[in-house]
């Protein structure tokens, strides 16, 4: 699906990432995973085409997206903040994607799910931080792309929008999709990831599964054998 081989970026004399080779095979969920500044947002927007490396190759299905915009649309995206105009209201904002995309969607299915039925007529700007997040996720979800990128998609959330979150991305697994989180949630990542890519300071230092995590840190939970890289890292 993806094959990264030597990416660097920098911003500034700020390098964040460092010849960084990666690749990210079809079907199952990935959790790309580090502290802040570790260079995760940076390799996100890169894949997006939203950030330009300064060296290194990005392959989509084998082919390099440089100057090839359309494998975005391939690419469905819940970004960590979405900057939407605060003076349209959520259902001008569900239209106005459906226009640019142009593609089929099932946005009616999730508006029930995520019971945003009440706000479609609500300005974004009225809206809490949670229903916000909410209609992030009606928009990621509501496309047919094979790629789902999703940072830190449980922002705000209450519960029970949280169990929905899991099923639709596990449903979206079975349905053969690809999928890559950020998140900060170790619990979250424990119950939905199939694969674990960890990432500090741009470079990644552990890619497998959460078993072969906690062989390798000797440990008996994610968070804890997330801390047990960082903290070798540091000693090293």
């Amino acid at each position: 699906m993806i094959q990264i081989e030597n990416l660097h970026k920098k911003f500034g004399k700020n390098e964040v990432l460092l010849g960084l080779d990666l690749n990210i095979e079809k079907d199952g969920i990935f959790a790309v995973l580090g502290p802040n500044g570790s260079g995760k947002t940076t390799l996100i927007k890169s894949i997006l085409g939203m950030v330009i490396p300064n060296q290194g190759t990005i392959l989509m299905d084998g082919i390099a997206i440089k100057k090839n915009w359309k494998y975005r649309q391939q690419i469905d995206y819940l970004p960590q903040i979405a900057n939407f105009p605060g003076n349209l209201k959520v259902k001008e904002l569900i239209r106005m994607i459906k226009d640019l995309r142009q593609m089929p969607s099932e946005e009616e299915r999730l508006i029930a799910l995520f019971k945003l039925e009440p706000f479609l007529d609500k300005k974004l700007s009225t809206l809490s931080g949670g229903t916000k997040q909410k209609v992030n996720i009606v928009l990621a979800f509501m496309f047919d792309c094979p790629l789902l990128i999703l940072d830190e998609p449980t922002t705000g959330l209450d519960p029970a929008s949280l169990i929905h979150l899991k099923e639709l991305i596990q449903n979206e697994k079975k349905n053969g999709k690809t999928i890559l989180i950020t998140s900060h949630i170790m619990q979250f990542v424990a119950e939905v990831a199939d694969t674990i890519v960890y990432l500090l300071e741009g470079k990644i230092y552990f890619k497998g599964s959460i078993d072969e995590l906690m062989t390798k840190t000797q440990q008996t939970n994610l968070e804890h054998a997330i801390a047990a890289i960082a903290t070798t890292h540091d000693n090293a």
